[in-house]
């Protein structure tokens, strides 16, 4: 076992809760849980909120949308529901001892093949999630780990209509909800593209902020760690949690700097190395955000900077924007200079569309270094 495995067993416990409508919260429509990139979120799922949806005698399904980008969001959905069933019918048990399973009577008559992608014409999604629950005897937890990555597909989005769809059907039928959604995202403008809009699948739903680790965190890792090093050469709580922060609060990175540091050899106290590297870790980052602004032409900055102000009420083409690019660049923009530039900040990284032409920052750290930069040119 990890010694470094921290866990958060009662905040899994108050989302499963909330899933079922107790306590304070209710996330009986869906918990959708928006955090930055490498911040924990699918360590929180997969070692926390998975084993407490198990020990409520619950069945989990994850899905993680970016473990095959240039697979369909929907086909790797559909696939991972379908394994479930297999699961639950006991075919999962045949395959994995080398027998051969084509195909499982669904539904009553409908045959699924599962050397197959996807699912015949017959089976719709809701009624695969239904006859799923039925076989189970159990509420399903749909899991999506980066599930704003469905709307870049049409395919994608009827899935997440469907999810919602069944979701309504199953759960209107008794008196406790028998299918529950967790849905993640490392952009909360991104995630929220699901539910902001009446046409969009899950309109009245909210996003909810995942809980960076704390101070706890870094004073059991530094615990941890120090049982390795010698008495007279340790790092200090606070200066872990130092930083911890300057790193973005990402657990995999505040590692990779501790364990380079300790093995270092170096005279130096560990802890004085340790703020050291942070520093330098995050001087790089800001680094990497300024050559990629400096990089860009003047109208793709006023595009950028637009998008940063507005966030999700950002509209590119509209009279106020036209206005915007025209007093940052002295002259007006023309619509296809913008289309242009658009796709330049696309192409580069820099912003993310949605299938149905909805925009966010790709990377929300920029955030915090746009505003820095532009309050010290003040």
């Amino acid at each position: 076992m990890n010694k470094f495995v921290f866990n958060r067993q009662a905040l899994a416990q108050s989302y499963c809760d909330s899933l079922e409508g107790k306590g304070i919260a209710n996330n009986t429509s869906g918990l959708f849980l928006a955090g930055p990139r490498r911040v924990g979120k699918s360590t929180f799922l997969l070692r926390d909120l998975m084993p407490e949806v198990a020990a409520r005698h619950w069945l989990s399904i994850y899905v993680d949308l970016w473990a095959e980008k240039a697979t369909d969001p929907a086909l790797l959905i559909i696939e991972m529901i379908k394994t479930a069933m297999l699961s639950v019918s006991g075919g999962l048990k045949k395959v994995t001892r080398k027998v051969q399973l084509k195909k499982i009577t669904v539904l009553g008559a409908v045959e699924i093949d599962f050397s197959k992608p996807g699912l015949p014409k017959s089976v719709t999604l809701v009624q695969l999630l239904e006859h799923l629950i039925a076989a189970s005897k159990k509420p399903v937890v749909l899991i999506i780990d980066e599930a704003q990555h469905a709307l870049s597909t049409k395919a994608g989005l009827d899935a997440m209509f469907a999810i919602k769809s069944a979701r309504d059907q199953i759960n209107l039928r008794g008196e406790t909800s028998k299918l529950m959604l967790v849905f993640t995202g490392s952009n909360r403008d991104k995630l929220a593209q699901l539910l902001i809009k009446k046409d969009k699948p899950f309109f009245g739903s909210e996003v909810t902020a995942f809980p960076l680790l704390g101070r706890d965190y870094t004073d059991f890792f530094t615990d941890e760690v120090n049982k390795s090093l010698s008495a007279n050469n340790q790092f200090s709580q606070a200066d872990m949690w130092e930083a911890f922060q300057l790193v973005g609060y990402k657990p995999e990175i505040l590692r990779q700097i501790a364990g380079r540091v300790a093995i270092s050899n170096e005279a130096q106290s560990l802890s004085g190395l340790l703020k050291k590297d942070a520093f330098l870790w995050h001087d790089q980052l800001w680094q990497d955000y300024a050559n990629d602004y400096e990089g860009l032409t003047e109208l793709q900055k006023a595009v950028l900077c637009l998008l940063i102000e507005k966030g999700r009420s950002w509209s590119p083409f509209s009279e106020e924007a036209m206005g915007f690019y025209q007093a940052k660049l002295g002259e007006p923009a023309k619509t296809p200079s913008v289309q242009t530039a658009i796709q330049a900040l696309r192409d580069k990284g820099l912003i993310w569309q949605s299938g149905r032409g909805s925009y966010a920052l790709e990377d929300e750290g920029f955030i915090e270094w746009f505003n820095y930069h532009e309050k010290s040119r003040v």
